[in-house]
């Protein structure tokens, strides 16, 4: 009971600290976003007194405050990046002032109860929260392994060798609160999971939690204006809903306008051979742990410098190289995708497969065979949500002895097409994803069931006869011959 009390304490303080936070601050509050600092039990990290209210950290100080951090404390840091967060999520979903039932924070407090010296940073500048990843890496000397809860459990971690292990969290967008209650729960048990699977491999550890951009946006409220008078602070948050809708179509103008092309291949004048994806990253097992690395920069975007060399094409075969230098210790590095096109009988038509996706690398090879799960009409393209070799794989290794075996690919939002492109543009797509799904054929199994069901209880019903003759006790009794 003790301890409990003692947690709610810290939940209404930190509520109440965050709030003033917001108030007291004289720059824009939907230009910062709090970052959460601590370590694992019984880890003690140098004294480090947080900033004043109303005080914004800005990139400079941060960086400060991690190197203060990372010299004394453990240096296999585990970065918690959210798409969004805002001081007002804690405030409204922490569960502050003794209501425990409501928090879905229950993983995060622990652990910062469980911590000797947490630091609680409310009002750090986005910018500053965006390079937080580069200052790590910076200060580690080791680059970034983005992870997921269910590969951490294959990854060992060396106390003495750093490590900065990335987990992406997401954030809802819109009006919905319960959706985003929702969304930041199932955030803090992925902590409570990560951390878990830390604290069995018995690793110390520094946590960091925060966001690439405030999720909300709040008044700008000056000292004078909080201690003017209720009227100001009432005209201050008149505007919010239309201030909120004006932010969300300016962001969303801003993500089109930075969705980049896909890779175009061109024979001669003419384009063959179109590829997009979102995201793109090759990984490797290396002494038992996967080291990943992110292509999605280098392969699309204005700033991709890359090389098609060795790609071709023709009316029935399709062939594109995309080269890379320094990918995972491999000098060179080649991603090669095999398309060829046929005529089928049986459905008196042409389909494209996507016959293989190649690994080359240091005079190796590693080949997946895709034809089996990656085909479209010819005329189309084909596009998938996920195209992977190791999670509802598409891909799947040549053979058994393959070093394909050794390697995974992902690819995000992938759409390809080799054959019949017209303008630059892709063609309609054919999706993976099937028309009838698990969900679908579940439903008509059932309904069906239930019309046998039906129909065999009404066949019962109209057999049913009822009786034609009925005695007379005045007359002689009825004799009813066996035959009917």
């Amino acid at each position: 009971m003790a301890t409990t009390g003692h947690l709610q304490r810290i939940s209404a303080a930190l509520a109440v600290f965050l709030g003033l936070s917001s108030i007291l601050q004289r720059g824009d509050c939907d230009e910062q976003v709090p970052l959460i600092l601590w370590t694992s039990e019984g880890i003690s990290l140098p004294s480090q007194s947080p900033p004043t209210a109303g005080h914004i950290v800005e990139q400079q100080q941060l960086a400060a405050y991690l190197e203060k951090a990372l010299s004394e404390g453990p240096r296999n840091v585990v970065l918690f990046l959210q798409d969004k967060m805002s001081i007002e999520d804690f405030t409204m979903y922490g569960g502050a002032f003794g209501n425990k039932q409501d928090s879905v924070f229950p993983n995060l407090e622990g652990a910062l109860m469980s911590s000797s010296s947490p630091l609680v940073l409310p009002a750090v500048s986005w910018p500053a929260s965006n390079a937080v990843i580069g200052q790590l890496q910076d200060q580690l000397e080791t680059s970034p392994l983005y992870m997921d809860p269910e590969t951490l459990s294959q990854l060992r971690l060396n106390a003495s060798s750093p490590a900065l292990l990335v987990f992406r969290l997401p954030y809802g967008i819109g009006a919905d609160l319960m959706s985003a209650k929702e969304i930041l729960s199932g955030n803090d048990e992925v902590i409570g999971q990560v951390l878990s699977t830390l604290k069995a491999q018995s690793v110390p550890y520094t946590a960091i939690y925060t966001a690439l951009r405030p999720s909300r946006e709040a008044a700008s409220l000056s000292i004078e204006a909080g201690l003017g008078g209720g009227r100001s602070l009432l005209q201050a948050r008149g505007g919010y809903r239309e201030r909120q809708k004006e932010r969300e179509r300016q962001r969303r103008i801003k993500e089109k306008a930075e969705i980049y092309g896909p890779v175009e291949f061109k024979e001669g004048e003419d384009t063959c051979i179109l590829l997009w994806a979102k995201g793109l990253t090759v990984s490797i097992l290396r002494s038992g742990s996967w080291e990943v690395q992110d292509l999605t920069a280098a392969t699309f975007g204005k700033e991709a410098r890359l090389k098609l060399d060795g790609s071709r094409c023709d009316k029935t075969k399709a062939r594109l190289v995309l080269n890379y230098e320094d990918v995972l210790r491999h000098r060179d590095f080649k991603l090669i995708f095999a398309m060829s096109q046929r005529h089928y009988k049986v459905s008196a038509r042409r389909w494209f497969t996507l016959d293989a996706v190649e690994l080359e690398y240091d005079g190796t090879k590693a080949t997946f065979n895709g034809s089996r799960n990656i085909y479209a009409p010819a005329e189309y393209s084909y596009r998938c949500e996920s195209v992977t070799n190791y999670r509802w794989p598409l891909l799947v290794p040549r053979s058994s002895k393959d070093p394909a075996n050794q390697w995974r690919v992902s690819f995000e939002d992938f759409q390809i097409q080799g054959f019949n492109v017209s303008d630059g543009e892709f063609s309609y797509a054919s999706d993976c994803a099937g028309f009838f799904s698990p969900g679908i054929w579940m439903g008509l199994m059932t309904s069906l069931l239930m019309v046998l069901v039906l129909t065999y209880g009404l066949h019962m019903i109209m057999q049913l006869r009822t009786m034609d003759r009925f005695d007379d006790p005045k007359g002689p009794a009825i004799a009813v011959p066996q035959t009917e």
